[in-house]
């Protein structure tokens, strides 16, 4: 009777899924896709079993994290969109990404490098650009965002962005923070 419905997870079941994401996310960007799926059960607080039965392949489990990465994506690119002043949803955009970026560390590009056939995120990543695109035509009619800004000048600065080094994650994440608050400035008008 119940075949074919959508089943929610308990509670417990998701709290730990969570947990077993996030473990996977943090430990993936910080040491690589190798990293053996019974220390990311231990960093997660739960059972091998536990991540076993949930993700029976560390590409399982790589893939779903890298689905919740693209979502976190696409929910920054829409709290920017939704934002009431263009500038301040491009900025939004700009800052969280990086933050974004600078937390994953590399993950996406070692995911893809090493389960490039997993996912088909063109899809996503093109209705995110067009989202972007949108954004941007708001905040140059406003006055804000430079008349020659092109969205390839925001997709250069992301790949920029990706190669910045520091020995903390502290570090990092001030690093990325000055990165993001200089390409805003460098785009206003």
């Amino acid at each position: 009777m119940t075949d074919g419905l959508p089943q929610k997870l308990r509670a417990d079941a998701e709290d730990n899924r969570e947990r077993i994401l996030a473990s996977a996310r943090a430990l993936f960007a910080s040491e690589g896709l190798n990293v053996p799926m019974r220390e990311i059960a231990r960093h997660a607080g739960v059972g091998p079993a536990t991540l076993y039965r949930r993700y029976p392949t560390k590409q399982a489990l790589a893939t779903a994290a890298f689905a919740e990465q693209v979502r976190a994506c696409e929910a920054i690119v829409e709290e920017g969109l939704a934002a009431t002043d263009p500038w301040r949803g491009f900025c939004l955009v700009i800052e969280r990404i990086c933050e974004l970026h600078v937390r994953n560390r590399g993950f996406t590009d070692a995911f893809l490098a090493t389960y490039p056939d997993a996912v088909d995120s063109s899809a996503s990543r093109e209705l995110t650009l067009k989202s972007v695109a949108t954004l941007a035509r708001r905040a140059k009619a406003r006055g804000q965002l430079r008349r020659d800004f092109e969205l390839s000048d925001l997709v250069i600065m992301l790949t920029a962005h990706r190669g910045l080094q520091a020995s903390t994650p502290g570090r990092r994440l001030a690093a990325s923070r000055r990165f993001a608050a200089l390409t805003v400035q460098a785009f206003s008008a």
